[in-house]
């Protein structure tokens, strides 16, 4: 079994490999009586074929249907929920999550839960064909969803016709096209010893927690995972789409393509987007909100994936002043290529850095951290260096990606309101 101990300050952690090549990586927090767990597994949307669009989602949801020592849902909930915790999970493009946050003395029967939920789950026929009716109902809400629709259709053609353009739950025809056996081949294919992490993080120690995952699965099998389909750069903007609804607003989401979580620059492109529209402080606030009173709500922010990312900006728009109010966006947008002050550009660094280290305050999001950048990147960086990672960017660099990123080719716009007819507001997304 390998060992290594990483770090100092509030993200030092531990790490160990077991025989099989499971990895367990924890974080020692003495202040909190919370533990906070995260088994992480490389299965997503992105992993998937057409066919199996939303089998990673399916089969997320039927590891709480019950297992051989648990039968029932009600089993499986009680463990945690019995004792005051909370018990979940989520499905993305690149990982798939399952979670519980227990207080301290009951820390070990979260660990052993999950461990039976992924190992000793039962896939019965009737519990797929039923929750196959819950994944419908959770679909159709995110579709009756103005905003999220819009950020669904804007996935669909800043990443078209690839799996990253794909809703993670998939549609209601391909869930339920979805069979028991390819399920059941979906788990020995993704679920295996190489292809999971095990985060835990409160005051626990390690060679305990260590201990436990090789009892629990220290025999669990290996093989060869599917590979994460490849990003495909094949937009041609600038885009925009329109789904005409009878809406009171206007939900629009403007998109670039980001970075991904490998690059040098996405330090400085979180600062952009700091400084162009996630506070009260921001660019887009004060034109948008302050100045012209065109929305409640305009926000901006960056997700970085394996090999690519996302630059979205957000806003809900009265119908009547949506001719208005996109060239304005699109305006300040641009302007960020043009650099940015250097008042902005301190406060925008001490936000981030503030923020980062108040949410790692609570356990789940140690967890969290940890155990994605393991998953994702076979790599770990402490809150500690990611801090210097931001202090290293300098003012220069923020124009500079503007400049990389902000291109009107590889702009798109998502709309749900009461228009038919996108042509003018793609035309005001060139400049």
């Amino acid at each position: 079994m390998e060992h290594e101990k990483n770090g100092n300050g509030v993200t030092a952690y531990e790490r160990s490999v077991l025989d099989n090549g499971l990895r367990v990586i924890t974080s020692t927090l003495p202040h909190t009586n919370a533990v906070s767990i995260n088994f992480l597994f490389g299965a997503g949307s992105r992993y998937e074929s057409d066919e199996l669009a939303g089998a990673s989602h399916l089969f997320e949801h039927m590891l709480f249907k019950g297992t051989k020592g648990r039968p029932t849902p009600r089993d499986v909930s009680e463990v945690v929920e019995g004792v005051g915790g909370a018990l979940n999970a989520f499905t993305d493009k690149e990982l798939t999550g399952y979670w519980c946050r227990l207080a301290h003395p009951h820390y070990r029967e979260g660990i052993d839960l999950i461990a039976d939920m992924v190992r000793n789950s039962l896939l019965r026929q009737d519990d797929i064909d039923r929750e196959k009716q819950v994944v419908y109902e959770e679909i159709r809400a995110t579709n009756d969803s103005p905003a999220g629709k819009a950020s669904l259709t804007l996935e669909e053609i800043l990443w078209p016709d690839q799996p990253l353009g794909r809703d993670v739950a998939g549609s209601i025809e391909s869930v339920g096209a979805i069979t028991r056996e390819q399920m059941i081949d979906y788990l020995h294919t993704q679920y295996i010893s190489t292809n999971t992490v095990i985060a835990v993080a409160g005051n626990i120690h390690h060679s305990d927690v260590v201990h436990q995952v090789e009892d629990l699965m220290g025999d669990m099998g290996n093989g060869s995972s599917l590979p994460m389909s490849p990003f495909i750069d094949n937009l041609e903007g600038p885009v925009a789409k329109i789904e005409n609804r009878p809406t009171e607003q206007a939900h629009l989401t403007f998109g670039l393509h980001g970075l991904s979580m490998r690059d040098d620059d996405r330090h400085a492109l979180t600062l952009l987007s700091v400084i162009l529209g996630e506070s009260m402080s921001s660019r887009l606030f004060e034109e948008i909100r302050e100045k012209r009173g065109l929305a409640y709500d305009i926000h901006s922010g960056t997700h970085s994936l394996s090999d690519t990312g996302v630059m979205m900006i957000g806003a809900g728009i009265d119908p009547g002043r949506v001719h208005d109010a996109v060239p304005v966006i699109v305006e300040e947008v641009a302007k960020m290529r043009e650099g940015v002050t250097v008042k902005e550009f301190s406060q925008a660094k001490e936000l981030t850095k503030g923020r980062m280290m108040l949410r790692m305050e609570e356990s789940r999001a140690v967890s969290g951290f940890l155990g994605g950048q393991e998953l994702l990147k076979g790599e770990v960086r402490t809150v500690e260096e990611v801090l210097a990672d931001f202090d290293a960017v300098e003012i220069d660099d923020v124009a500079r990606v503007a400049k990389r990123v902000i291109k009107p080719e590889k702009m798109a716009l998502s709309m749900v309101g009461p228009f038919e007819d996108p042509t003018p507001f793609q035309e005001a997304m060139r400049f």
